[in-house]
């Protein structure tokens, strides 16, 4: 079975985002194995939120993924600069893993300050979620769903449409 990890920096403290993750990580069992990694954000004062102090920080939540990722996964990162992607092709995405060798796949949603270059340098597939920006915690909310919906794919089920 196909291990999928959604790892995350930022708590998710959004009743509405935390009920539909979960609607969505139960309805993916059975058609993968998934699981959400939550790391900490790290803590940027607004009043010396310069360039230097930002790129520290994003170092260190870049450090903190990629010592999540599974070995030999392919890393999804989600950043502004990446592809643009449809659920088919999404769906296709995860069906081209699951059979080309390295199945595993880890999808990395950054911070508010976004993800740092380490993270987007070891990315196999940099995707974007569209051109508007979300809130990580609506991002992850979203990705999981489309996840849910990329399987539903796969495998011929009734949920897209």
């Amino acid at each position: 079975m196909q291990r999928i990890d959604l790892i995350c920096v930022g708590k998710l403290n959004a009743a509405y985002c935390a009920e539909g993750v979960a609607e969505y990580q139960k309805r993916l069992k059975g058609l993968c194995e998934f699981r959400i990694i939550e790391l900490p954000e790290v803590t940027v004062s607004e009043k010396n939120a310069g360039p230097a102090v930002i790129e520290k920080a994003l170092e260190k939540e870049g450090k903190a993924i990629l010592a999540s990722v599974r070995k030999g996964a392919a890393i999804a990162a989600l950043c502004v600069e990446g592809k643009l992607v449809s659920s088919e092709d999404l769906a296709d995405l995860i069906a081209r893993q699951a059979v080309g060798g390295a199945g595993d796949m880890a999808f990395v949603i950054g911070s508010s300050h976004g993800l740092s270059p380490e993270v987007k340098q070891a990315a196999a597939f940099r995707i974007s979620l569209g051109r508007i920006t979300l809130p990580h915690q609506l991002a992850r909310l979203v990705l999981t769903e489309q996840l849910y919906r990329a399987f539903s794919i796969n495998n011929h089920g009734k949920y897209h449409k």
